[in-house]
């Protein structure tokens, strides 16, 4: 480790991001007085105006009652709508492809009745053996609802052995006539890799497959362009790096090409035209935008936190939080020489993450990093600690911190 800690500060100083407006937890052990936070891509900070503009739509309620859904100053009746278009905007969408509603693993299994449609010639799912476990788990039921065998059906991809990354070039091979859906992580949540989407994405199509992303750890993290990238479909999470809270409401996207078309899809009271919704008819109406695939009425209190924290990406901008964190990440990469880090060591296939193998206990080495340092990392068990710089909130003194404690721990 070069850099000192008065280098860091002069680093801060010099290229500051937007910690002042967080939450930044108190330390529980250690010489300062805040953590130094590394677990964003598990659970971002708590943005301050988050609590602020939740009472005012909890207090609509309490001052209008019903009345709240037309006449609150953000009136219920359409506030998913407030959502769309910073939703659209961070993931390189149109608005019309966009939509926040339920969690991830819902989203996936939703589209996943429209988009996978599979026969008995071409029923394969490809996904990364590394995947996070609900996107396994939920793919797997897929493969067993429609009659198939998931120990045969779903391609599990390896990296090359003594590798820990995937190649673009092995993915797009394994991309045969069989396979019916691809299913990736658009940044893999173990090792940080941040995976090729338009060239898979335009090699799964060659091959006959339908592509979707899972972009939970990509989502406020890396640019994106979803619809000129020609990706059919993609869900992702809001808790990580867009810090809209534990369990908070996701995003999906589908495809313009998609939209209108006469496909399988379950829907709801929310599925169905807003103009015709008060007709109570029994049949749907589903519009030609994302929000046919809506089910259910919006929890308006659940999506308060998301369009704050939206509204903040839209004041900053994913092109300028990502030149951001490639420079702390590489600062932080710098610090770490000498450790195993199993991320890419090219920025352009990584993001705001890297991930340290260490001897076995990644529990508790992160459990002394937080008491005895102020540290808090994420560790998967055995071996990887995962610290992740959040280019909004994290600063170069973090990443001094990080290395320093992890350092002499190790030592």
């Amino acid at each position: 480790m070069t850099l000192s800690e008065a280098g860091a500060l002069e680093l801060d100083a010099a290229d500051p991001g937007h910690r002042e407006l967080f939450d930044v937890p108190p330390a529980q052990g250690g010489k300062y007085p805040e953590v130094a936070y590394f677990a964003g891509n598990s659970l971002g900070l708590r943005p301050k105006a988050t609590r602020t503009e939740l009472l005012e739509d909890l207090d609509a309620w309490a001052a209008l009652g019903v009345e709240g859904h037309l006449d609150a100053a953000r009136p219920w009746l359409p506030y998913h709508e407030l959502l769309t278009g910073p939703a659209a905007r961070l993931v390189g969408a149109l608005p019309s492809e966009t939509v926040v509603m339920n969690s991830l693993t819902v989203n996936l299994h939703l589209l996943m009745v429209s988009f996978y449609r599979p026969t008995r010639s071409r029923h394969r799912i490809v996904i990364e053996d590394a995947a996070f476990p609900s996107d396994s788990y939920a793919v797997r039921s897929q493969v067993r609802f429609h009659g198939y065998d998931p120990e045969d059906a779903v391609i599990r991809l390896r990296p090359r052995p003594g590798e820990d990354s995937l190649r673009t070039a092995d993915v797009v091979e394994q991309l045969g006539g069989d396979v019916a859906l691809v299913l990736l992580g658009g940044v893999n949540y173990l090792t940080g890799e941040l995976m090729d989407i338009p060239t898979i994405t335009k090699a799964g199509h060659l091959a006959g497959a339908v592509v979707g992303w899972d972009l939970a750890h990509a989502a406020g993290n890396v640019p994106l362009s979803l619809h000129d990238w020609d990706v059919d479909f993609a869900a992702w999470c809001s808790y990580k790096y867009l810090n809209a809270g534990p369990g908070a409401l996701a995003g999906a996207f589908v495809h313009e090409r998609h939209l209108g078309a006469d496909m399988p899809r379950f829907e709801g009271w929310w599925s169905t035209e807003a103009s015709t919704r008060f007709e109570m008819r029994p049949e749907a109406r589903p519009p030609a935008t994302a929000d046919a695939w809506q089910v259910s009425n919006p929890p308006i209190f659940s999506m308060s936190p998301v369009r704050t924290s939206l509204e903040l990406f839209d004041k900053v901008g994913i092109d300028v939080l990502r030149e951001r964190s490639l420079r702390l990440t590489g600062c932080l990469s710098e610090l770490l020489t000498g450790f195993e880090v199993i991320t890419p060591a090219d920025p352009a296939r990584r993001g705001a993450q890297l991930s340290v193998r260490v001897p076995g206990g990644a529990g508790a080495l992160s459990r002394r990093l937080r008491f005895e340092y102020g540290v808090i990392a994420d560790a998967r068990e055995p071996d990887v600690l995962r610290l992740a710089p959040v280019p909004l909130y994290s600063t170069y003194h973090d990443c001094w911190r990080a290395a320093a404690a992890l350092t002499e721990v190790m030592d």
